[in-house]
């Protein structure tokens, strides 16, 4: 079933005015505004009308930017500090669980949102984990804002999770039962769109006729994969996995997206060629696994210059989430260009799970998700002072106290 939310009920009306805004689509504005109205951003410019009795966000001197989007995270299904009753993020009772869904585990009280604002991320794909071949459907969710994870929403039908490599071998290798081999991940994926495209034509030809047809949830699943609904999220890190997921790709004709991609820059030409992108990350690891030994800031910066889309990912709660930002400036700092490094954090996410339509950007009608910075984000200096998710202020750093102030749950609809 699909679903999209408007975020209608924590949404306000709110202008952000004097700062240097950078729309990230389209030229910064020096002393520009932005404005937002009942939740969706109206105008952005240097001399923008502010109707009477909207609030304002006095930014001279400060740098206003869209919310960052965290594509790829595990906030809210695993959660921090709860330990095994707060992690939900893998179903792996079977390799295939396309059916599973992530916004059906997610607690929105879980601190790593907290954490998000403070790193001014408005947005976040909430993806299940890699222990499985198939790992179940991720949802796109806002950071902040409603009293359940349902008022939060943005789309629940985005992608679904699977892995290739390392992680599904090692969970099914050690209870003895397929896939153990990389080959027998390849073979559960295989077949399961092998099935899924039977189903379809089985519901086809069923409805042609009239007749009834038994709804399976987790072929249903896959089958919106193949019809170019979900896209199909690739965990994988080791460049022959990324060929794996290439050749599945062009055998059944999904929509692509590599996950983490640590090796990536050895077929970065391929994937530019394909228009695959890469959700790379997170970088600030240690080599835990044979999969990573070739990890380096660097890889990402080769698949930018090939021209492959990136995003940048801190597979939260591996990396803090608040560190996505300066995952950018290390990289920045490394060769990325700057504008390429703010686009990996804002409008390639958003384009590359296709919800560009709603967030990634500073323009008018698209959702009121606004942060104050106290500079450059990129400079390792600078800290997100105001974050406004849907034209309502959810965040401000208390300079006084030394810390961020956060609105607070029962809270979330006041005013």
């Amino acid at each position: 079933m699909t679903s999209t939310s408007s975020f209608p009920s924590a949404s306000g009306s709110i202008a952000i005015t004097g700062g240097y805004v950078v729309p990230v689509v389209g030229d910064p504005i020096d002393g520009g505004t932005v404005l937002v109205e009942r939740g969706v951003i109206s105008a952005v410019g240097a001399d923008v009308a502010i109707p009477e009795g909207i609030p304002t966000i006095d930014a001279s001197g400060r740098w206003v930017l869209p919310g960052f989007v965290e594509a790829h995270g595990h906030v809210g299904i695993h959660e921090e500090a709860n330990g095994v009753a707060g992690d939900d993020t893998n179903e792996m009772t079977a390799p295939n669980t396309a059916q599973v869904r992530a916004i059906d585990a997610i607690d929105i009280d879980d601190e790593g949102f907290r954490d998000a604002l403070s790193g001014g991320i408005t947005s976040i794909v909430v993806k299940p984990g890699s222990g499985n071949p198939i790992g179940g459907q991720t949802v796109a969710i806002k950071t902040w804002g409603g009293r359940t994870i349902d008022e939060q929403l943005i789309s629940d039908s985005v992608s679904v999770k699977s892995a290739l490599g390392e992680n599904p071998k090692r969970v099914y290798g050690a209870k003895n039962m397929t896939p153990s081999t990389r080959l027998g991940v390849a073979s559960v994926i295989r077949q399961a769109f092998a099935d899924a495209r039977h189903y379809l034509d089985q519901r086809a030809a069923a409805a042609a006729k009239g007749e009834p047809f038994k709804r399976d949830i987790q072929l249903e699943t896959l089958g919106r994969v193949l019809e170019g609904e979900l896209a199909w999220d690739q965990h994988t890190h080791r460049h022959d996995d990324i060929a794996t997921a290439l050749r599945l790709a062009d055998e059944f004709g999904y929509r692509l997206v590599v996950n983490h991609g640590t090796e990536g820059h050895k077929l970065a030409d391929v994937l530019a060629e394909r228009g695959v992108p890469v959700i790379f990350g997170p970088m600030f690891t240690s080599r835990s696994k044979v999969e990573l030994r070739d990890r380096a800031i660097t890889n990402l910066v080769a698949l930018a210059a090939a021209g492959v889309r990136v995003a940048i990912t801190t597979d939260a709660p591996v990396v803090p989430i608040n560190f996505l930002v300066h995952q950018a400036s290390f990289a920045v700092k490394d060769g990325l260009p700057r504008e390429v490094a703010l686009e990996a954090l804002t409008v390639n996410p958003a384009s590359i799970l296709r919800l560009d339509d709603r967030i990634g950007s500073l323009a008018p009608g698209l959702d009121g998700d606004v942060v104050v910075w106290s500079g450059d984000p990129l400079d390792v200096n600078s800290r997100a002072e105001e974050v406004v998710i849907a034209g309502r202020s959810v965040y401000r750093w208390d300079a006084a106290a030394h810390r961020g102030r956060v609105v607070e749950r029962l809270e979330r609809f006041a005013g």
